[in-house]
């Protein structure tokens, strides 16, 4: 099987619109994992087509890498529909492993890096999600991840492993327009936000936004370039002299994100 980086974005266009034609044929049709960029393109290209009746699903609410899945009028779109599975691997907790490890493995045994999912890594276990195609292959092959003795088996136990840790960030801002977020989120001044939102630095749930004006609403995901990434919790409520107070959380560790080089465009 090929390896590569990552689908270029009018590659992800062209299988996004496959997708599409033959969901509206009346079979679902699914495209990735995709990262969080690529899911984001995903979700403008949806919109520009206008349909709707589509789902990005990785295996659990707070999944980082996603399938995305279009689906026929008379199905509706539901996580189990989508052809992934979960891989449990046991080893002793004595040994170290990390996500880069877990993932350098399997890509040197030729699986492709779309067919993988996250990987959540914690003391003596690891689960992995991936496309239900390729997991014979790794229950299969798999024994060693480097030098580490490992059992993989099918399926995952809950609770799973933490996929993110987060140090909590607070402050007020003059209004919820991004470059105010964006600058009290990266401790960076105003103007130095807008700069980096203008330059097309910074994502804001996983799309590039260069108007500094934009809003942003409770729930929203940023990533600022070279800052860090966040997720804003709380808008609100106004101040005595007006101003907009603000919570939210710094990723601070990214359990599903310590990997090989990761090509990201913004």
């Amino acid at each position: 099987m090929e390896k590569r980086a990552g689908m270029d974005d009018a590659v992800l266009e062209a299988k996004l619109r496959d997708a599409v034609r033959i969901a509206e044929r009346g079979r679902p049709h699914f495209v990735g994992f995709l990262d969080e960029r690529q899911a984001g393109v995903a979700q403008t290209i949806m919109r520009r087509t206008g349909f709707s009746n589509y789902l990005l699903w990785g295996g659990y609410a707070e999944a980082e890498r996603v399938l995305f899945g279009a689906f026929p009028d008379y199905l509706e779109a539901c996580p189990e529909e989508f052809p992934l599975e979960t891989v449990t691997v046991s080893y002793r907790q004595c040994d170290s492993l990390t996500h880069r490890d877990f993932l350098g493995s399997l890509l040197s045994k030729g699986v492709v890096r779309e067919t993988i999912g996250d990987i959540l890594v914690e003391p003596g276990r690891a689960v992995l999600f991936a496309r239900a195609e390729v997991t014979d292959f790794l229950l299969q092959q798999t024994d060693k991840i480097g030098r580490v003795g490992v059992k993989l088996s099918r399926g995952a136990q809950e609770p799973l492993p933490v996929p993110h840790t987060f140090a909590p960030f607070s402050g007020v801002v003059a209004s919820a327009r991004l470059d105010c977020i964006a600058a009290l989120a990266a401790g960076v001044s105003r103007e130095k936000a807008a700069g980096l939102i203008s330059a097309g630095l910074v994502m804001l749930n996983h799309e590039v936004v260069t108007s500094v004006s934009t809003p942003v609403t409770e729930g929203a995901k940023l990533s600022v370039r070279g800052k860090g990434r966040y997720i804003l919790d709380r808008v609100g409520p106004l101040t005595k002299k007006g101003r907009l107070s603000i919570a939210g959380r710094k990723y601070t560790v990214s359990y599903t994100h310590l990997t090989l080089p990761t090509i990201l465009r913004v």
